[in-house]
């Protein structure tokens, strides 16, 4: 009957999450039913487990969370996001449209603006590039998808998206985790969605169909409501928020704008590398401290640091531009709320699944997958996220019910923790990408198209590219070791 429950406790959290329903009522809802099946005492699995656990996550990474939602309100309300934007199209123009959408955001993203105000900055110079390239509507989804939500989120070394900075304190790595294979892989998911994507934009152009040709599908009444609950789970930020406060009226210079994601990169790389390795830490080890370890922390230290360096750097070049300077902040800091709680009642449910005795099951079913370690831990992280429609929740789910056992059969493989790290997060990043996923159904909005028209476009540029990508990095890592 364990095992049942913890089925129909999975089916009850994806059903109900797919129709909208709200994540924070659902998980701990998902995590009792699972409870009552197994016979386990439901308060104290609610208080002890369940919320130990989503308190423990919210401990560890609501700084991250608050920090990247700020940041990105700011640089969507200084100009700074349009004017890269506008730049980079203007460079490449409509001849290299989709090119020059999908290196948009990219550069957005990997410096550190959240993933939903790239989605809002994008679609709109998307739509209008792409008319005046006559490709269709539908290819839209895709090309923001490709940018923003492949390579920069899982797999670009450094990145600073919360699904990166999860496996640290469970591995002991660091933001740039196995850099070789994480370059390798991007090159593979950028090269595998620009061909499909070249290729559908010619197949189009040479049966006639344009722009025009692919209306978009009429309002829904509460759509809003419904995406918020969908996307909180998948996005670090609350859609609503990205309407609050005003902003600037005209784009940053694209000198100004870059100079806040390149001061992300570098702080991060320096407090990796040079800051943190030679500070005296000891102090950790003390109970005042949860008796911790620098390896624990220092990812999520590094990455905070970046970002809040940026802010400061991004406040300096355009504070006077901001209309709202304070209604900005207020915006940026409350929409971090929703989906960091959101991604913390996830791991709640986790923690009880994990904690039931059905689940001794579950683990040595994935612990026997054939292929080895590499190979288990991608395929849990896949399902987990898929379930979930979240990386993140999936990610954090797996890693707190299986992370130490990884670590401990990586030991004794003699396989590096780095690598561990790089094939958590991009087998994270791929089937998550389902269509109950938040950051599908935000992005097929904002973009005015459908699963109907958009959504293969959709599976082959994050879905099929990012599991080419991970099953190269499994083998040559799992070959030569990572690099």
């Amino acid at each position: 009957m364990g095992l049942v429950g913890v089925l129909v406790a999975l089916a009850l959290l994806v059903w109900l999450a797919f129709r909208g329903w709200s994540i924070l009522l659902l998980a701990p809802l998902a995590a009792l039913v699972a409870a009552a099946f197994a016979g386990e005492p439901l308060l104290a699995h609610w208080t002890q487990t369940f919320m130990t656990s989503a308190a423990g996550f919210l401990a560890q990474f609501f700084p991250l969370f608050l920090l990247g939602a700020l940041f990105g309100k700011l640089m969507e309300d200084s100009g700074a996001v349009t004017g890269i934007a506008e730049w980079m199209i203007r460079r490449l123009g409509t001849a290299r449209a989709i090119l020059a959408v999908v290196l948009a955001g990219a550069v957005v993203t990997y410096g550190g603006v959240s993933l939903f105000v790239a989605f809002f900055v994008l679609a709109p110079m998307a739509e209008a590039l792409f008319r005046a390239a006559a490709i269709p509507r539908r290819l839209m989804p895709a090309a923001i998808a490709l940018g923003t939500s492949t390579f920069t989120m899982s797999a670009m070394p450094g990145t600073p998206a919360i699904q990166n900075a999860i496996p640290m304190p469970f591995f002991g790595t660091t933001p740039f985790a196995a850099p070789g294979l994480g370059l390798l892989a991007s090159a593979i998911m950028l090269g595998i969605g620009m061909w499909w994507l070249t290729r559908a934009a010619a197949a189009a152009r040479r049966r006639g169909e344009g722009f025009a040709d692919d209306a978009p599908p009429p309002e829904r009444a509460g759509q809003d409501s419904l995406l918020r609950e969908r996307a909180v789970a998948a996005c670090a930020f609350d859609p609503p928020e990205a309407r609050s406060a005003a902003a600037a009226p005209a784009a940053l210079p694209v000198g100004f704008a870059v100079l806040p994601l390149a001061v992300v990169i570098a702080v991060n790389l320096t407090m990796s590398f040079a800051v943190l390795p030679r500070m005296d830490t000891g102090f950790l080890a003390e109970p005042r401290w949860g008796e911790t370890s620098l390896a624990a922390v220092a990812g999520v230290w590094s990455v905070a640091v970046a970002l809040a360096a940026a802010i400061l750097v991004l406040l300096a070049v355009s504070g006077r531009r901001l209309p709202a300077l304070r209604e900005s902040v207020d915006a940026g800091a409350n929409a971090a709320v929703l989906p960091a709680f959101s991604v913390a009642s996830l791991v709640g449910f986790g923690a009880v699944i994990a904690a039931l005795p059905a689940f001794a099951i579950v683990r040595d079913g994935v612990m026997g997958i054939e292929g080895g370690p590499l190979v288990s831990l991608a395929v849990a992280t896949n399902v987990l996220s898929a379930l979930t429609g979240s990386a993140s929740g999936g990610l954090t789910i797996a890693l707190d019910a299986l992370g130490p056992t990884y670590l401990r059969l990586a030991a004794e493989h003699g396989i590096d923790p780095g690598l561990l790290h790089r094939v958590a997060v991009i087998g994270a990043g791929t089937l998550d990408s389902l269509p109950h996923n938040g950051a599908v159904v935000t992005l097929l909005a904002v973009c005015g198209s459908t699963h109907a028209r958009s959504y293969l476009d959709i599976v082959m540029v994050s879905v099929v590219s990012a599991l080419a990508a991970l099953a190269a990095v499994i083998v040559l890592g799992g070959t030569v070791g990572s690099f």
